[in-house]
């Protein structure tokens, strides 16, 4: 009777765990596998039912068996969440001699839950007024946020947040090459000369799919003209949005937060950068 009881005590045990893991992840929008062994035949290292969770980094909770059976299922998640976006579901048979390599025979069947929506990165270079009000409402949504700026005392203003990376570097510029492909860049620093490096550095050396930049027509015009006189090739000008957002409300930092999250998030359809229906109308 005891060790009933243990057994039913340690699969609530591994349930909740399971559910507490599961969680995390969905918080930090971390594309995750989820491998549930659904049957053997023949010997097996591992119960009927037993989970795992797989990410890019590999295990990251559960085991479905260990060994070859848990290393063959842990490199078919990752090939999975590389070949797949959105939800995906696949289920495979193995043979443990032929397909796994063991010397044991069976067989295993196991079933892939493959949740990846894709990654939208955004760099958000300035920590003032704006931001201090842009980055919480854009934690909200499914992206992770870095914030530059080289003053310490706006950075330790904003709220710490598991999908948002904080740097205070003295020159941001030296940041732009740091980022991932398909990264969205948002120019809202504390003015014209901190902004200009940064876009004179995106430009020459990256393709970004949006960079908007703080500011009025008339600064939009000063930084052609500065653009130009480094070099920077019209086509490339005409790649850069000033004034940011899309044109709607007041110039106070929520309504400016509203349209930029507005513009980005017509920009991030655009660009396909993640795998969902959008709203019609």
């Amino acid at each position: 009777m005891g060790s009933q009881f243990e057994g039913v005590a340690l699969m609530t045990f591994d349930v909740v765990q399971h559910s507490r893991k599961l969680s995390k992840l969905i918080e930090l929008d971390t594309p995750f596998v989820t491998v549930t062994l659904l049957e053997i035949r023949g010997s097996a290292p591992q119960i009927t039912g037993a989970k795992a969770l797989i990410t890019a980094n590999g295990l990251e909770w559960g085991t479905v068996g260990g060994g070859k059976i848990e290393a063959a299922a842990i490199n078919y998640a990752q090939e999975a969440l590389l070949a797949n976006r959105g939800t995906t579901c696949k289920l495979v048979t193995w043979n443990l001699q032929t397909d796994i390599g063991m010397t044991c025979g069976g067989e295993v069947k196991l079933f892939f839950e493959v949740h990846n929506k894709g990654e939208w990165n955004i760099a958000v270079f300035g920590a003032g007024h704006v931001a201090q009000v842009l980055i919480p409402m854009l934690v909200k949504l499914h992206c992770r946020v870095t914030c530059i700026d080289s003053r310490a005392e706006w950075m330790s203003k904003l709220p710490e947040h598991p999908k948002l990376h904080k740097f205070t570097p003295e020159d941001p510029s030296s940041l732009v090459q740091s980022f991932p492909p398909n990264t969205f860049f948002v120019l809202i620093s504390k003015g014209h000369a901190t902004d200009l490096p940064v876009l004179i550095r995106l430009l020459a050396t990256r393709d970004a799919p949006y960079i908007g930049v703080i500011g009025s027509n008339q600064k939009a015009r000063v930084l052609r003209r500065e653009l130009t006189a480094h070099d920077i090739p019209l086509e490339k000008q005409n790649s850069f949005l000033c004034p940011i957002g899309i044109p709607m409300g007041n110039n106070t930092p929520a309504e400016i937060s509203f349209s930029i999250i507005a513009q980005l998030i017509q920009h991030r359809d655009k660009a396909g950068i993640l795998e969902h229906k959008s709203k019609s109308f």
